[in-house]
């Protein structure tokens, strides 16, 4: 009996100590002109390489931003991502936008200028 108890308190302890992950990493986006405004319709990818970024290959995930200019990308690895923007003939590729590394399991924003 001493026994089981001792197991199962070492199994209740092991859990307690391993946080569980409750969010993906995810990505907000928003987008503004240089005006300051927010921009729908813009089409937005993210790379995980300098390189695929400067060709536009590879892109890990793409959508086109909302109604309020906004981007959102879901289950990210947490990592640094390279950001391009586009819409018409205005885009972020003068800047190269990188972004630092995503925070594990939290809800990341950034704010990328289209001109």
């Amino acid at each position: 009996m001493k026994s089981v108890l001792l197991t199962l308190l070492f199994l209740a302890v092991g859990v307690m100590s391993t946080p569980a992950q409750l969010f993906n990493t995810s990505l907000t986006i928003t987008v503004r002109d240089e005006l300051g405004n927010t921009v729908e319709g813009v089409s937005v990818k993210i790379f995980e390489k300098q390189e695929d970024f400067t060709k536009e290959v590879n892109a890990v995930e793409e959508t086109t931003t909302d109604k309020k200019g906004v981007a959102k990308f879901k289950k990210l690895k947490p990592e640094s991502y390279y950001i391009l923007c586009r819409k018409g003939d205005k885009d972020n590729t003068g800047g190269g936008e990188k972004i630092g590394q995503l925070k594990k399991g939290e809800f990341n924003k950034a704010t990328i200028v289209i001109q």
